[in-house]
């Protein structure tokens, strides 16, 4: 009997043991199986991750935007022509761009820098659909794509500039125009203003140290503040020995602007004084010893010296006659004013824009720059004037005067003069 339970004991011991075995067993195959499907989940989502990140950036980097523009600034010796045979278009395309510029008259002169925008469609096969000219800093032209037809319509667009008047005064130390762009005025004011005093002003004599000026002048500011151009001069005084010169803008006819004094006289006359700004007389008109031929003869000019590149202009409105190689002149500037005056500008480095026989120039206008090209010992300007088919001393002629204001037109000019006067005063008062 003993040994029966005996037996039994060590059967359920090792049965017990067995069960213990396959409990164990079935638990880690649960795990097992449990820690493989984990595995088998992380790589599955790894690779379908791997394949839509793929997927994604083939699928955006075959994305272009439907648009995009091409940008072009004019260069010296561009066509509206050259500018479009750069753009990868066929030739019935350029034909169409070239013939809508064409029919615009602001866009008749390409100046340099003229900045050029075109707009290309790339789901009508790289089409321009519309582009934009820019005529100045103030003002653009755009062209579209009509919706009935191929032609393109333009539409003349003004910038968001607003503009501001402002003024400056300072004394003279230096030169008039080192005092000016110390004050921060723009050369081509500081051009004009000595234009304007060019009729009756020797700016190498007659401008002392310690003599001053004053200017009201047109600015155009940007969205930014930024000033992006310049407009016209509203009021001038150019104190020369406590002396007053003041100039005032006026319309005395519908878009015909001049500029006169307080007593109503313009003053525009025939020739300017002094065709350059800062130059230093050199040599006068009459009987000199030649510096380089070594002997005496007649100088029928006048020479002003001056750095090289310093900007030449033209005396008076007219033609020019000659602009080419003058012999002993060198490069040399002629210009045909009236049936009475020429004046001819000699030894210069090189000419102004557009400058060439038949061309046309207005007063003020710069036609060269200063140089020492041709017989010459340095750089400076000859100028000459000629009257009647005479050389005559430029400095000692009789210039005919400008327009008088009498009448009607005095007492407009007199409301307009005050308004300037009080403009003048709020300046003042604001600037300081």
């Amino acid at each position: 009997m003993r040994n029966f339970k005996i037996n039994n004991l060590k059967e359920y011991s090792i049965f017990f043991w067995l069960c213990l075995i396959a409990l164990i067993g079935i638990f880690i195959s649960i795990i097992y199986s449990n820690i493989k499907n984990e595995q088998s989940q992380v790589i599955k989502s790894s690779l379908e991750n791997i394949y839509f990140k793929k997927t994604f950036e083939e699928i955006t980097s075959n994305l272009k935007p439907r648009y995009t523009e091409v940008t072009f600034f004019s260069k010296s010796g561009d066509t509206y022509e050259s500018i479009i045979n750069k753009l990868n278009i066929n030739k019935k395309e350029k034909e169409e761009l070239l013939n809508s510029i064409l029919k615009e008259k602001s866009l008749k002169i390409l100046r340099i820098n003229q900045k050029f925008i075109f707009k290309f469609d790339h789901l009508q096969k790289n089409k321009i659909v519309a582009f934009k000219i820019e005529t100045d800093k103030k003002n653009e032209i755009v062209f579209k794509k009509s919706k009935t037809n191929s032609e393109f319509v333009s539409k003349k667009i003004k910038k968001n500039f607003k503009k501001e008047l402002v003024y400056k005064e300072t004394i003279i130390t230096n030169s008039l125009y080192n005092s000016a762009i110390n004050l921060g005025i723009k050369p081509n004011i500081i051009v004009e203003f000595a234009r304007l005093y060019g009729f009756q002003v020797d700016f190498q004599r007659d401008v002392w140290k310690n003599d001053s000026f004053q200017i009201i002048y047109e600015e155009f500011v940007n969205e930014e503040n930024i000033v992006v151009d310049t407009g016209e001069i509203i009021f001038a005084n150019l104190n020369l020995q406590n002396t007053d010169f003041q100039l005032y803008k006026y319309e005395y006819e519908k878009n015909k602007i001049d500029y006169f004094d307080e007593n109503g006289k313009s003053v525009k006359k025939t020739l300017m004084k002094t065709p350059i700004n800062g130059a230093r007389l050199s040599s006068s008109y009459g009987k000199r010893k030649h510096p380089i031929l070594g002997y005496t003869k007649m100088h029928t000019g006048t020479d002003f010296a001056a750095p090289t590149g310093t900007p030449i202009m033209a005396s008076g409105d007219g033609k020019i006659i000659k602009a080419g190689w003058c012999g002993g002149g060198g490069n040399c500037v002629k210009i045909k004013h009236n049936s009475t005056y020429q004046t001819v500008y000699a030894h210069m480095s090189k000419f102004g824009r557009g400058i060439k026989k038949g061309a046309r120039v207005k007063q003020g206008q710069i036609i060269g720059y200063v140089g020492s090209t041709g017989m010459s010992t340095g750089p400076h300007l000859h100028y000459e004037v000629i009257e009647n088919g005479k050389k005559i001393n430029s400095q000692k002629m009789k210039l005919p005067s400008g327009k008088i204001l009498k009448g009607e037109d005095r007492k407009k000019f007199e409301v307009s003069k005050i308004k300037i006067d009080v403009l003048k005063s709020n300046l003042i008062i604001k600037y300081n």
